[in-house]
């Protein structure tokens, strides 16, 4: 039983890098439960750390989160303060937080069955929203993202003590394998890359823009990459991309005319909110890393929706 402050994947504290093998499951679903999708892609979620659902969500549900998505980004200033993110170089928009907090449709969104039983059933907990945001990969000028597993900086400068939650892109626009979608590397999820270099103060300022603290060493990525290779999953709108919290992923620049667009959510185990940073001297703001959370979310009714 973990206590109240050991701290199983150290990460920035050591002078060099160390792979540790991961203390938790990846799917722990309740007895009983019934699973939302297909057995054998929750094994493959499993075996990989991370799976694409085509067609969860219809074109007319699509359409209306993109023009929400688009008056976010048109109209910054009806946005909670620091919410809005800029691309470093050219000022573009690159995404806008607490997207649940500031929209009815995300905030649907975020609690719609399709997803929020699906984090359910994978995590065998209820849940709640870690973080949301819009990423935004605007055609010719998006920057990249680079390597890394965001449970390092959740857990390092938000405090989320274990494994224990997921991500779920929803795919707002149509990607196209050239212009910089998500890669990942299967498998990478069952090991943690310890990251050197202590946390600067307010390091969320800068790393939202590009990240250069908590990233993976060069080594420890080629030896993953090794072991699992590289996807780089390319769905159409309307389809979800979920992925642990620590499987290696990154993006490439995007030069192309291809706008990229996603809504992003963090479901994290309701027994494993946040405590005090493990290699922060103070937590990440709230909009970032939501820690006024009262209960979990609350279940709606599931609709005649089902994907394989």
């Amino acid at each position: 039983m973990q206590t109240a402050r050991e701290d199983l994947y150290q990460t920035r504290l050591n002078t060099e890098p160390e792979l540790i093998h991961r203390k938790d499951p990846v799917v722990s679903p309740k007895d009983g439960a019934n699973a939302p999708v297909a057995s054998e892609t929750i094994a493959a979620f499993e075996r990989d750390g991370f799976m694409v659902l085509e067609d969860v969500f219809s074109p007319e549900e699509v359409e209306r989160m993109r023009f929400t998505a688009n008056e976010m980004r048109d109209y910054p200033g009806s946005l909670a303060d620091e919410t809005v993110i800029s691309e470093p170089d050219s000022g573009a928009v690159r995404s806008v937080f607490a997207i649940h907090r500031q929209s009815s449709d995300f905030d649907l969104m975020s609690r719609d069955p399709r997803l929020a039983d699906l984090a359910r059933h994978i995590l065998g907990d209820e849940v709640y929203i870690h973080q949301s945001r819009l990423n935004y990969k605007p055609a010719f000028k998006g920057k990249e993202f680079y390597w890394h597993s965001d449970f390092e900086t959740w857990h390092a400068e938000d405090g989320m003590p274990r494994m224990r939650a997921l991500s779920m892109s929803v795919m707002l626009t149509d990607n196209h394998p050239q212009a910089g979608p998500v890669m990942f590397v299967p498998g990478s999820h069952k090991r943690f890359i310890s990251c050197v270099g202590e946390t600067p103060e307010d390091n969320y300022k800068s790393s939202l823009k590009r990240q250069e603290t908590g990233i993976p060493d060069k080594d420890s990525i080629a030896d993953m990459v090794a072991k699992g290779g590289i996807v780089a999953p390319a769905p159409k709108a309307g389809s979800v991309v979920i992925f642990d919290c620590n499987t290696l992923h990154a993006s490439n620049g995007n030069i192309t005319p291809f706008e990229r667009m996603n809504g992003f959510f963090v479901f994290n185990a309701w027994s494993n909110r946040l405590r005090a940073p493990f290699g922060a001297g103070r937590p990440r703001p709230e909009h970032i890393a939501h820690r006024k959370v009262d209960a979990p979310l609350k279940r709606i009714r599931q609709q005649q929706h089902h994907v394989a």
